[in-house]
């Protein structure tokens, strides 16, 4: 199917991790010109861009985007070398570890996962209006697009995690009013959201590695498998589309294997090696 994102200019943030390189691999191979911004890992990902067919056509920013002033560097420069920015991808995120209640959560890690996770998304959507206010509505009527990255966790909370699981659930009161208001730069201008629910990226290697920890996260789901990084670039694709997705703003995609807030599945009915042979053979 064609997406009509050839030649589109798409930003995302957080590109380094694991969702972060599957957009990046999936956007690049649509044709589309990438921003891609950093923090920690830049390395990272001019490791995976390195040898790209697409790479001449990427540009690698380090940008922290609890810092407004970076952002907006990131955007500038963007336009400076592509001219217009059609798509925003708000990526960049944090899943602090280990699992703890919130009177025993320090208050730096409260702070920390908001700043990253809310309110930078809410940064990052700040300059991409900005941005878009400046250069105006593509030409070719092709309204821009703003992709948010929430988490299952926003919707159904997640015990031991609550800073990570408002962080997340704050996305969606910004979804529900930013696609009122981009409307006012760009008529057809679109917000939505897309949700993953347990995905198998270095963030959350390590949790899934603990002895059970396949077994009840599959436990809600109807689908026994966990999301690759590509089902979540998959989603974000199709949101992106001015063709697909031209008539869907506000929206919010859960990409969970059909999670539910109730079990499912006995433990006993699911076997966690199959679960990783079912990865290895995606």
């Amino acid at each position: 199917m064609e997406l009509g994102l050839a030649g589109k200019t798409v930003l995302i943030t957080g590109a380094s991790g694991g969702i972060g390189q599957a957009l990046a691999l999936a956007f690049g191979a649509e044709g589309a010109r990438l921003v891609l911004t950093a923090h920690r890992q830049r390395a990272a990902l001019e490791q995976c861009c390195a040898g790209q067919p697409w790479r001449d056509r990427a540009l690698i920013l380090t940008c922290d985007v609890t810092r407004p002033e970076q952002l907006r560097g990131a955007f500038d420069q963007a336009r400076d070398r592509f001219g217009r920015i059609d798509i925003c991808v708000a990526n960049s995120g944090i899943w602090p570890e280990p699992e703890q209640r919130l009177d025993q959560m320090e208050e730096r890690r409260i702070r920390e996962t908001l700043e990253i996770n809310l309110h930078g998304s809410l940064w990052t959507a700040r300059e991409f209006m900005r941005a878009l206010a400046q250069s105006g509505p593509d030409p070719a009527g092709h309204g821009a697009s703003l992709i948010l990255i929430g988490s299952t966790a926003g919707r159904f909370g997640e015990r031991g995690h609550s800073e990570y699981s408002i962080s997340k659930a704050g996305l969606y009161g910004l979804l529900r009013t930013l696609k009122n208001e981009i409307v006012a730069i760009d008529p057809y201008a679109r917000v939505n959201l897309v949700e993953p629910g347990w995905t198998v990226t270095p963030m959350s290697q390590a949790a899934l590695d603990q002895p059970g920890a396949i077994q009840r996260s599959l436990q809600t789901m109807p689908l026994r498998q966990l999301a690759r990084p590509e089902d979540i670039a998959g989603a974000v694709l199709f949101f992106a589309s001015p063709l697909a997705a031209r008539h869907i703003s506000g929206e919010r995609l859960t990409v969970a294997g059909g999670m539910e807030g109730r079990l499912l599945w006995e433990r006993s009915a699911i076997d966690p090696n199959a679960v990783k042979r079912r990865l290895s053979q995606d």
